[in-house]
């Protein structure tokens, strides 16, 4: 990508003002998802590092990136949680807070960011932050395999079990959107998507195998798993992640849009393309 398309993308995020009831989107690639709204910016699991073996270079560094409010990390995984991203992002945004994993805090503090600009969480934990509110939920995934084991993998942390991975469930401007991090579907997930009336769902589709497992790579949820969780949790838009970025842990959008067409017609999907906004708006589904 040319500098100047690098700098479009992140001033494309920063001038963005959407109308009320209105959230502009932006997906980076992986995990890496950019919200607009009201004037704030929030990123979730940035990955704008130039880390080897990825299919794609970043859309931009993190010091070319729009000026970020809120930085959500799930969970420790590098694509999730990209250390040589973030000192770059606290630099040039003076205002942002992390928002990460409880046990996770003090890695970020450990990067010379302040610890009153960094908040731990756990699920069940409402934060308010100014107009986004954010609920912190369990996702089920593993550090390592061989041998495959899917969980939560409770932290022992300042004397307390700690959830190792989340989810986040956010409402902005009347708008509730999930990001699964990276999770297989547990027992529980969908009551409590549908519990929340969540409007947007950023779900990861790359899947898992015993072959992928047997060279060390952990899965999530696959095509299908992605849209019956949609369908069955009443999500108004389902848009796929964390399909593209590593030759060795692809998904298939194309394989979730037929099976969207042949068994829950009544869902949207959304296919992203990186850099390019896409917008929800309250009641309009699209």
């Amino acid at each position: 990508m040319k500098a100047t398309e690098r700098r479009d993308v992140a001033l494309d995020i920063v001038t963005t003002q959407p109308l009320p009831h209105a959230v502009a989107m932006w997906w980076l690639g992986q995990a890496s998802v950019v919200l607009r709204v009201a004037g704030m910016t929030v990123y979730i699991d940035p990955f704008l590092s130039e880390y080897p073996d990825r299919l794609a270079p970043p859309l931009f560094s993190p010091g070319e990136a729009a000026p970020a409010d809120y930085i959500l990390c799930t969970h420790e995984h590098v694509d999730h949680f990209d250390l040589q991203t973030l000192p770059g992002m606290a630099q040039i945004s003076p205002r942002v807070r992390f928002v990460v994993p409880l046990h996770l805090v003090e890695q970020v503090t450990a990067l010379g960011i302040s610890a009153d600009r960094v908040l731990g969480t756990q699920p069940g934990e409402v934060l308010h932050l100014g107009p986004l509110t954010l609920l912190a939920v369990p996702a089920c995934h593993g550090l390592k395999a061989p041998p495959a084991r899917y969980g939560f993998d409770f932290v022992e942390h300042g004397g307390k079990h700690l959830y190792r991975y989340l989810g986040y469930i956010l409402e902005i401007a009347g708008v509730r959107i999930y990001h699964a991090g990276d999770t297989v579907i547990y027992d529980s997930l969908v009551e409590r998507l549908r519990e929340q009336e969540v409007d947007v769902a950023f779900l990861p589709i790359n899947g898992r195998s015993y072959f992928r497992e047997q060279k060390d790579i952990v899965g999530n949820m696959d095509e299908r798993e992605a849209a019956d969780l949609a369908a069955a949790a009443g999500v108004k838009l389902l848009v796929p992640i964390h399909y593209d970025m590593f030759a060795a842990n692809q998904g298939r959008p194309g394989i979730l849009v037929d099976y969207i067409q042949a068994s829950h017609s009544g869902l949207t999907c959304l296919i992203p393309a990186p850099g390019r906004r896409f917008t929800f708006v309250k009641g309009d589904g699209r």
